[in-house]
């Protein structure tokens, strides 16, 4: 039979034992909860969660390199289309923007995907996809590696009643890598692999677009 001696070891022992998985289980709470807010508010949604550098246009032009494009954003503008006869009142955000192909890996000709610029409300709500780079008056404008910038602009769909004293515009960058060949997939490097590269502000001014130019 244990003695009363071991009798109150083992409970002091059971209760040290206690008191410490106790306190781990708060440690590991603490940073289940940590990761759980670096995952909801991450990204672009919430400056605090950000990894990629915000840059401000409001008072000079800005340029980002990402992946094979070069873009140096200019000034913003919340279209405003008045509701008339026929249509409701609608709004549309137009970014304007210079683009360089600097693809010096493949040196192909291509256009700027509505995937790589998008809108970040902020606050929780998803990102929006541009509508991709409008150049000289074309939509999906293919422009050549090597030669000068092409002045461009793109479009997201917004709220008719939207306002902002400042927007923010995620830029995606591709990257220039080959899949995992253990996996079976070829080994030679191609664009893809998308990640985010910058957020850029801008303000807008509102234009109201009376059909007039038409």
């Amino acid at each position: 039979m244990e003695s009363l001696d071991d009798v109150i070891d083992a409970m002091i022992a059971e209760r040290v034992i206690h008191r410490h998985r106790r306190k781990w289980l708060i440690a590991l709470a603490v940073v289940l909860v940590a990761i759980l807010v670096v995952l909801f508010t991450g990204g672009w949604k919430e400056k605090q969660g950000r990894t990629v550098p915000t840059l401000s246009a409001v008072s000079a032009p800005v340029t980002v390199t990402a992946g094979r494009w070069e873009f140096t954003f200019t000034k913003a503008q919340i279209v405003r289309t008045p509701k008339d006869e026929y249509s409701a009142a609608k709004a549309v955000l137009k970014v304007s923007f210079e683009a360089k192909n600097i693809d010096s890996e493949e040196h192909t000709t291509n256009s700027v995907e509505g995937g790589l610029l998008r809108l970040v409300p902020g606050g929780g709500q998803d990102n929006i996809e541009s509508n991709g780079g409008t150049c000289r008056g074309v939509l999906n404008w293919q422009i050549v590696y090597g030669l000068p910038p092409e002045s461009c602009t793109t479009e997201f769909k917004i709220p008719a009643d939207f306002a902002a004293d400042q927007i923010e515009v995620g830029v995606i960058g591709e990257r220039y890598e080959s899949d995992n060949g253990v996996l079976g997939a070829s080994e030679d490097p191609y664009w893809h692999n998308d990640e985010p590269i910058a957020v850029v502000q801008l303000k807008p001014t509102v234009v109201i677009d009376t059909g007039e130019d038409k």
